[in-house]
């Protein structure tokens, strides 16, 4: 008997040691183009269409919806049938369906027609941790999945997936750490090539409601693509994402504010590990420094130290408000603004040079941001910590900046023109496309 007591006590401790207290998130793998097993709706019925697309590294799990870079798109056919959707779900004969639906997303049934006009679809660039939902027995069922890059889906105003496009499964944020998951590939879904579990991201809503996406032309990287949000390609505009964009002068400003002006210039900001640092964090130093000339949505890895909250958690997102109110749209045109931290002024490197209209993305290597807690008046003191995201030579598009000249931010490229039109970085004139 103590002998066996014995083994058993030494199986439970060898147990314990190697699981290290730490909880694995179970995660079911989501492949392009392999159908669900209990869809919302029949993916016979060509509610969207996925792409091939390979993943692209990041740095930092959590990604802002407006994080230059973040989502594509293309210039052929719809991608995604919104009116089919939404006349599939306001049918009478679909009204379980429906009340099960719009549960998962805090609306009505009499809210789905309005909710749907405000969503764009789009194409992932990043293997992209959502939690799912199945229809089962009448009901959704949530689960946590990891949808590969080249899906298309919806998201909302703030750049969150909302719904998958080819089956219309309801989307959620995911709510575990991204950080500590276990991928599950069954049923169909083989692992993809290029899967990285460290290489995974996980989006957090924009800080404000955007205008429009500015997203990487999946077939073209070297061609952007302006789409106002609520709409499926019918008022996309081009740019050249391969205009270059400096950097702006960050020094002594909080981190929230030094990613506000990246993504305002159309560049992106990323990290180290698998939370982001707090808002009000100073920022220290930037690689590259200060009027480097970097392509839209290439990365700057900042050097921050302090922080009230001593790192973003990243379970939610509430970045400061901006300071500036106006809507943008399109490649970024404008100059990348001072830093205008309150406290420590700024002393780095050579003052920001001003960026030009549209950057470059070239190919699929640049990284969004991750979402990060409202800065702080006074940072705390502590270790410097070091945002990590070094510049990268491709630079996709996708979501926004934050607002140049008013209220409501477009994805990706931020530009004070109207919702529906950009002009072309290199002619002036504008171009319109359609997908």
């Amino acid at each position: 008997m103590i002998r066996r007591i014995a083994v058993l006590l030494v199986c439970v401790l060898a147990v314990s040691g190697c699981s290290g207290g730490a909880h694995l998130f179970a995660v079911q793998a989501v492949a392009a183009g392999v159908p669900s097993l209990a869809p919302f709706f029949d993916e016979k019925q060509g509610l969207g269409h996925d792409a091939q697309v390979r993943s692209l590294p990041v740095r930092g799990t959590l990604q802002q919806g407006d994080t230059p870079g973040l989502y594509g798109g293309t210039r052929q056919p719809t991608i995604c049938d919104v009116a089919k959707l939404k006349r599939f779900l306001t049918d009478p004969a679909n009204h379980q369906k429906a009340v099960a639906w719009s549960s998962v997303l805090g609306i009505t049934t009499d809210g789905i027609p309005a909710y749907l006009d405000r969503l764009t679809p789009v194409l992932l660039r990043h293997d992209t941790l959502v939690q799912n939902h199945d229809y089962k027995k009448g009901k959704a069922t949530p689960y946590n999945s990891l949808l590969q890059a080249g899906i298309a889906i919806l998201v909302d105003e703030q750049g969150e997936p909302a719904a998958k496009c080819s089956c219309g499964n309801p989307l959620r944020p995911f709510k575990g750490d991204a950080g500590r998951i276990s991928v599950k590939f069954a049923d169909g879904n083989k692992k993809w090539s290029g899967y990285e579990p460290s290489s995974v991201v996980a989006v957090r809503p924009a800080p404000r409601k955007m205008e429009g996406l500015a997203l990487v032309d999946v077939d073209d990287p070297d061609v952007g693509i302006t789409r106002p949000v609520g709409t499926t390609g019918k008022r996309d505009a081009t740019f050249d994402t391969r205009r270059q964009h400096a950097v702006p002068n960050l020094m002594g400003s909080t981190f929230g504010e030094a990613r506000r002006q990246l993504v305002s210039s159309g560049l992106a900001v990323g990290y180290g590990g698998n939370s982001a640092p707090s808002d009000d964090a100073r920022v220290t130093a930037s690689d590259p420094p200060a009027g480097t000339e970097l392509r839209f949505g290439q990365y700057v890895t900042l050097t921050v130290s302090g922080g009230t909250s001593g790192g973003a958690t990243g379970a939610t997102s509430t970045p400061p408000a901006p300071t500036t109110s106006g809507p943008t749209v399109g490649p970024p045109t404008s100059t990348a603004p001072p830093s205008t931290s309150p406290t420590p002024p700024p002393t780095t490197s050579s003052p920001p040079a001003s960026p030009p209209s549209s950057p470059p993305p070239s190919s699929p290597k640049s990284e969004p941001p991750p979402s990060s807690s409202p800065p702080s008046s006074t940072p705390t003191t502590g270790p410097p910590s070091v945002v990590s995201s070094s510049p990268v030579t491709s630079a996709p598009v996708t979501t926004s900046a934050a607002p140049a000249t008013s209220v409501p931010v477009t994805s990706g490229a931020p530009v004070t023109t109207s919702a529906s039109v950009t002009r072309d970085p290199v002619t002036g004139t504008p171009t319109t496309t359609e997908t």
